[in-house]
């Protein structure tokens, strides 16, 4: 791959976050064996298009260690309400089907990155 095609992207396929609804969520994260990082958003927030770029690249970082989900709440409604949702963007980490943590409101991308290397036992010593 040629230095125009690694700065400009080409050549490496994007992985995109795996899209969740009412129908698919227990399938796709509790039933999944491992690691799930799930970004509840809504229409017309801001904070959850700040947050976009950096679940998108958590995407393509984690690729065959966790998967990185997206759910648009309006489009979920019964599992957000089951899950507690109440604003948006939130972001839900699962480990083997099972809630772990929880965080409302923008988070920067190396908190995430941190949770979710903290979550696969892939911790940094500081």
């Amino acid at each position: 791959m040629g230095i125009l095609s690694k700065l400009f992207g080409g050549g490496t396929p994007k992985v995109q976050p795996t899209s969740l609804n009412d129908d698919n969520f227990t399938e796709e994260v509790l039933q999944h064996r491992g690691v799930v990082l799930v970004d509840v958003w809504s229409d017309n927030c801001p904070p959850c298009m700040q947050l976009e770029p950096i679940i998108m690249n958590l995407a393509n970082e984690y690729a065959g260690r966790a998967k990185v989900a997206e759910m648009r709440a309006a489009g979920a409604p019964r599992t957000a309400g089951r899950l507690g949702v109440r604003g948006t963007p939130t972001v839900l980490y699962f480990r083997n089907g099972e809630l772990v943590d929880r965080v409302v409101g923008f988070r920067g991308s190396l908190f995430h990155r941190q949770t979710l290397d903290h979550l696969l036992g892939e911790d940094v010593p500081a």
